[in-house]
């Protein structure tokens, strides 16, 4: 809420006559050859490629404005790899002293900026054969002072996409950059960090919340009998933070390439996250039969590691990759349907006098199975709140440790009066 009530508006950057968003159309060409770099080079063969964004459009994940759809949305929708973007712009009604451009803040997914031949700056590292990718954060570059002596400047993007990262959407450059003098770049690229940070904050938020309510559950039953069962609980929660934490993580600092947070989160984190709350929710119901059952959540969360691993295309090869993405949605599916037998047989076992903790349970479940949940097509998928993208699940598990407590607290008022 601090953050949307800023005194840097969208609105306020619309208006500003000193911000020049470089819209295009830009010169667009699929391939690669630094020699597209250059000022003089030849670009009248290439297709045009219009990075005009419409009033309030933003993208589908953390609400950034003025994102537009990527090069699978226009003609390409199989290409992944290296692109071109090029503008030539008019120099001579520009009569500031320092020129400042903002880099685009959403793109597919590494880019390099040119101008007049010159490498500026990057977002990736290019020193291999293969990018390695980076977040995309918001950069703000300072022009050479010689630029201010040519009557055009040609600014060229040098964009990389991963094969990974094909979708209905993406590919390549999502919002424009812009072109100004640098005191109002800088309230631009001020605008663009506080989206990127608000973007985030709820994953930074949530793993507090996890990390309070793990306290809580120790300190309350560090005496009782149920110590087990407290260790499985804290061991979930504290899973669950990380899964979150990783994504902010990531978005916020260049600590992490991409590979690097997948693996962590995605085929690491997240398999064993599941596998936890199977057997947390296990032992709260204080279950023994059927006693097969913890080994096979075990089992079926070390399997869920290894197919999420080698379902990312960059791991196995291209053509069967999909094969074991397929594999662990299946895993996927009976982890799911595991939960729900456990959650039947607490029910047999303890009755409906908890109801409290079936309603944890199943907000749980729709936050650790969202994809799933999302086939339904019963509850929306995500909410801007304040121009911030949350999701249902993010939502669901803030609901879940506020149900968490009032159930802590009641278990806890009914010891004090035995």
């Amino acid at each position: 809420m601090y953050l949307s009530y800023s005194a840097i508006t969208e609105e306020a950057l619309r208006a500003d006559k000193n911000i020049i968003p470089l819209n295009g159309p830009w010169k667009f060409t699929v391939g690669d050859n630094l020699q597209y770099a250059q000022s003089n080079y030849n670009d009248s063969g290439w297709e045009t490629m219009d990075l005009t964004a419409p009033p309030g459009a933003h993208d589908g994940d953390v609400g950034l404005s003025g994102f537009i759809p990527g090069w699978t949305a226009k003609g390409h929708s199989k290409y992944s790899g290296y692109a071109w973007y090029r503008l030539k712009v008019p120099l001579d009604s520009l009569t500031v002293t320092n020129l400042a451009l903002t880099a685009p803040l959403a793109v597919d997914n590494a880019y390099q900026l040119f101008i007049n031949g010159s490498l500026l700056g990057n977002a990736g590292d290019f020193s291999g054969t293969v990018p390695i990718i980076y977040s995309i954060q918001p950069r703000m570059f300072l022009l050479p002072e010689n630029v201010k002596k040519e009557k055009y400047m040609t600014i060229a993007f040098r964009v990389w996409m991963s094969p990974a990262g094909l979708g209905p959407v993406s590919g390549g450059i999502h919002i424009a950059p812009a072109l100004g003098e640098k005191t109002h770049i800088e309230k631009k690229y001020r605008f663009q960090l506080e989206q990127t940070i608000k973007g985030y904050i709820v994953e930074v938020v949530l793993p507090v919340m996890f990390i309070l309510l793990a306290s809580t559950i120790f300190l309350l039953n560090r005496n009782s009998k149920q110590t087990k069962s407290c260790k499985w609980f804290i061991t979930a929660l504290v899973l669950v933070g990380l899964v979150r934490l990783n994504q902010a993580i990531y978005f916020w600092f260049q600590i992490e390439s991409a590979h690097q947070a997948t693996i962590l989160g995605t085929a690491i984190l997240r398999p064993l996250m599941l596998g936890s709350w199977l057997i947390a929710w296990w032992e709260w119901f204080d279950l023994h039969q059927p006693k097969w059952l913890p080994k096979i959540i075990a089992i079926l969360a070390l399997l869920y590691v290894a197919t999420q691993m080698l379902g990312f295309i960059w791991v196995s090869n291209a053509m069967i990759h999909t094969h074991y993405q397929t594999i662990a949605g299946y895993i996927r599916l009976l982890l799911l349907a595991l939960v729900l037998l456990i959650t039947y047989l607490g029910i047999r076992k303890q009755g409906t006098k908890d109801l409290l903790v079936l309603v944890a349970l199943l907000l749980l479940i729709v936050a650790l199975f969202p994809s799933e949940v999302s086939e339904l097509h019963v509850i929306p998928g995500i909410w801007f709140p304040y121009g911030v993208g949350v999701s249902r699940g993010q939502f669901f598990y803030a609901a879940f440790i506020f149900v968490m407590y009032v159930i802590l607290i009641q278990k806890n008022r009914k010891v004090e009066l035995e």
